[in-house]
C-alpha cells in the first residue's frame, strides 16, 4: 500500500548512521528542509514527509490535531522500514516532534527542537489561530503570506531564501492549513514531558526569531534532562534556510555523536 504522505526519502538505507528524520513547520512543506537533505544524505538516509494538507500530501479539510500528523509519521515510518531515527522538527514540525515522543518514544532516539515551543494555547492564542483559519479559507494564502513574511525570515534576508519562503506559504493549500491551525489551538502542554524525555535533545533558535524568542529556547534547554542548546546569530524563524551552513554545523556535530559507539569499559 502506499504511504499516506508524499516524502522525500534520501541516502542509504543500509547506511550504518541513525535516519533523520524531519518535520516541517506551517505553513511549508518539505522543501524547507532542502538544505538538510543534500548536506546529510550523503552519510545517512534522510526522510522529509510534506504533512497531510501540505505540499503534495492529500488535503484533509476540518481540524488536523498534532496526534493526526504524529500518527501520520509514524505510519511512515513503519512503511519505510524506520525502526528507530533522530527526529527533528521545526515551529509546529517541533510541536509535533514533541508529540511523536509522547506517543512514541521508543523510536526516537534523538529530538531536535527547532524555533518552537512546549507550551499549550493561550485562550487568546485558541482565538487568534481560529480567525487566522477563517482568514485564509475567506482570502486564501497571499496576504497572510505578505504580512508574516519578514517575520518568517528576517527582514535583512536573503531575497532569494525570502522568495522562496513566500513560495511554500503562497503554496500551501487553504484547507490543510486551517485545518492544523485549528488543530493546534487544541495541543497539550509538553512542558511535563520535556522534564521526562530520555534522549539527547538539540535545541537551536535564530537569534532573532519573533515568534519562539530565544527566551523559550531557553527554557526547553533548562527543562530537557540531556540537551545543547545552539542560537543562530544572523536568523529569525527559519535559521535552517537562513543561515543553513550554521544550521547544518551545529545539527552535524549532534548527529556525529549520536554515532559514536558506545564506550568499551574493560573488566577490572
Amino acid at each position: 500500500m502506499a504511504p499516506f504522505l508524499a516524502y522525500e526519502d534520501k541516502g542509504g538505507a543500509a547506511a550504518s548512521a541513525l535516519p533523520l528524520v524531519l518535520i516541517h513547520g506551517h505553513p511549508f512543506d518539505r522543501t524547507m528542509w532542502a538544505p538538510q537533505i543534500a548536506a546529510f544524505s550523503a552519510g545517512r538516509r534522510v526522510i522529509a514527509p510534506d504533512l497531510r494538507g501540505y505540499g503534495s500530501s492529500p488535503v484533509v479539510p476540518g481540524v488536523t490535531l498534532l496526534s493526526t500528523f504524529a500518527e501520520d509519521v509514524e505510519a511512515l515510518l513503519d512503511e519505510l522500514g524506520v525502526a528507530e531515527c533522530a527526529l527533528a522538527g521545526l515551529s509546529m514540525g517541533g510541536q509535533i516532534a514533541m508529540e511523536c515522543y509522547r506517543l512514541f518514544p521508543e523510536r526516537i532516539r534523538a529530538l531536535v527542537l527547532a524555533d518552537t515551543f512546549p507550551a499549550a494555547e493561550t485562550p487568546e492564542g485558541r482565538l487568534t489561530r481560529a480567525a487566522t483559519a477563517d482568514r485564509l479559507l475567506r482570502e486564501g494564502m497571499a496576504g497572510y503570506a505578505d504580512e508574516v513574511l519578514y517575520r518568517m525570515v528576517a527582514p535583512y534576508a536573503d531575497e532569494r531564501v525570502a522568495a522562496q519562503v513566500r513560495r511554500m506559504m503562497t503554496g500551501t493549500p487553504v484547507q490543510g492549513a486551517a485545518a492544523a491551525l485549528r488543530g493546534r489551538a487544541l495541543r497539550p502542554d509538553y512542558r511535563d514531558l520535556l522534564t521526562r524525555v530520555q534522549v539527547p535533545a538539540l535545541v537551536v533558535v535564530g537569534a532573532d526569531d519573533e515568534f519562539t524568542p530565544v527566551r523559550d529556547a531557553e527554557a526547553m534547554h533548562a527543562a530537557l534532562p540531556d540537551s545543547t542548546l545552539r542560537v543562530i546569530a544572523s536568523a529569525a524563524h527559519l535559521p535552517n534556510l537562513e543561515r543553513p551552513e550554521e544550521f547544518n554545523a551545529a545539527l552535524a556535530v549532534f548527529l556525529d555523536h549520536l554515532d559514536m559507539p558506545a564506550p568499551v569499559h574493560p573488566d577490572r
